[in-house]
């Protein structure tokens, strides 16, 4: 299984990224997958999860600003980010195949990650 994202980078207050996982070794349509991320000296926290039933939940903090979607033909996970804040500035994981029941933002309950991809937004 390997995970690679892409679309980071830097924005300025108020610009939209749009971050890409493809994934290889396992079908993103039938798996629950999410979007992560981790600031320096922060933990990693979920941002986005989808579920294998296409059902998505989202962190407060990013609620409405924010769209996760799956990309079956190209077997990618995409995030959608707008109305980006100086707070959204970390490095942003894809994870894939959730394991243990839980409250679906904990990363332990994924089992495959991804490398990440640096997304910093300047005020």
């Amino acid at each position: 299984v390997q995970l690679v994202e892409s679309g980071g980078g830097s924005v300025e207050t108020g610009g939209s990224l749009r971050l890409s996982c493809a994934a290889s070794g396992l079908n993103v349509r039938l798996l629950s997958m999410g979007w992560f991320r981790q600031a320096p000296g922060k933990e990693r926290e979920g941002v986005a999860i989808i579920g294998g039933d296409d059902s998505t939940r989202y962190a407060d903090s990013v609620k409405g600003r924010f769209t996760i979607s799956k990309e079956s033909a190209k077997n990618t996970l995409n995030l959608q980010m707008n109305s980006l804040e100086p707070e959204d500035t970390a490095t942003y994981y894809c994870a894939a195949y959730r394991t243990v029941r839980g409250t679906w933002f904990a990363p332990a309950e994924y089992k495959y990650w991804g490398q990440g991809t640096q997304v910093t937004v300047s005020s």
